[in-house]
């Protein structure tokens, strides 16, 4: 989280835009052993709210996970504006 916390800029290799959703954006953070991913949204713009968090073990990113990730900003947004 220091890379996302310190760069002016993250590079597209850590974190990037998911196509097809709505919103959403995927952190990628490499350990010795596992590909942990998770997956955010912004709020106004420079808040970025973290959604769900996830071992990836597969090329592309689960739908189950990006369709959690989307009901959790939705949910976000709606108690955000209650």
């Amino acid at each position: 989280m220091d890379l996302v916390r310190f760069e002016r800029q993250v590079p597209k290799k850590f974190f990037k835009y998911l196509e097809n959703t709505e919103g959403i954006y995927e952190v990628r953070v490499i350990t010795t052993f596992k590909s942990i991913r998770i997956l955010c949204f912004f709020d106004h713009g420079y808040l970025v709210v973290l959604a769900n968090c996830f071992i990836k073990n597969t090329q592309k990113t689960p739908k189950k996970e990006i369709k959690l990730a989307e009901k959790l900003k939705e949910e976000y947004l709606e108690d955000k504006n209650e």
